[in-house]
């Protein structure tokens, strides 16, 4: 049960509006979010970047519900993640209801996560069918599979839809993970670190199909290290240090003319000289 601070207005229907506000989040005596807000609008790209510890991971956790918050909320689309609100103050949902919400948020992990007993195709397929999203009809196999075999396709391995993880590359096992996520047809997609377990050369594979997803109008919030990507494919760029937002903008501005310190120590550290070219 946590108490509101700041009173949630319902906005106008939309699909993909994230507002964080005021969120914080502590883990045993270390606060990692510091009172967080940001706002990311239908259709955006918000690439998340700063250093490791920064609480950038975390916070990408926070709006699907995979790490509580401590006071503060996410509301997505007007609509409280994890929460009600009863009086003045917060109540957790009940996990179905949880679950349900998450129908409604894709996330792509470091690591994959695949079902290793289960080929490419049933990975992507199986929510569909075992979980649709709120108000969908569960999809029948066959139309699961037509449409599983489409996001494949869009991830450049409708050949590879009977395969294993164990005989994919880390690189496609990646590009399988981002069609499970679009399989519900999810209002946003949370990417954390999407490349960081890939060997060098698979990098730009995953990035291309970031990349493509980028123009589809679904909201994106990437959390990354590769620098030239966020800015070719970024609306927004937050940079985080010590648990806050230190600046953000676009990437045209924060990238060449940052105007805090920090941001510009980082950057000094991390972008190439050719990179400002």
């Amino acid at each position: 049960m946590i108490r509101m601070s700041t009173t949630l207005e319902a906005p106008a229907a939309t699909r993909g509006l994230v507002e964080i506000t005021k969120v914080r989040k502590t883990f045993g005596p270390t606060e990692v979010l510091k009172g967080i807000s940001l706002t990311v609008e239908p259709g955006g790209v918000a690439v998340i970047v700063g250093p490791s510890g920064s609480g950038k991971s975390t916070l990408l956790r926070t709006i699907n519900h995979l790490e509580k918050v401590d006071a503060g909320f996410i509301a997505i689309d007007g609509e409280l993640v994890g929460y009600r609100v009863k009086g003045n103050k917060l109540h957790e949902l009940p996990e179905r209801d949880i679950l349900k919400q998450r129908t409604e948020i894709g996330m792509v992990f470091q690591n994959f996560n695949l079902f290793p007993h289960l080929t490419a195709l049933e990975n992507v397929t199986e929510a569909p069918v075992v979980a649709p999203r709120p108000g969908k009809p569960r999809r029948s196999q066959a139309e699961a599979r037509a449409r599983g075999l489409e996001l494949l396709d869009r991830v450049g391995l409708r050949d590879r839809a009977d395969a294993y993880p164990r005989q994919l590359s880390g690189g496609q096992q990646q590009r399988v993970a981002i069609a499970r996520a679009l399989a519900l047809d999810p209002k946003i997609l949370l990417f954390d670190e999407p490349t960081s377990a890939l060997d060098p050369e698979l990098v730009n594979e995953v990035l291309d199909v970031i990349r493509e997803l980028a123009k589809s109008g679904t909201t994106l919030i990437i959390v990354t290290h590769e620098m030239g990507f966020a800015r070719d494919v970024a609306d927004t760029v937050v940079f985080m240090d010590q648990g806050q937002i230190v600046e953000q903008g676009k990437p045209q501005d924060i990238f060449t003319n940052p105007q805090e310190e920090r941001t510009r120590s980082f950057f000094s550290k991390v972008i190439e000289p050719a990179f400002n070219i």
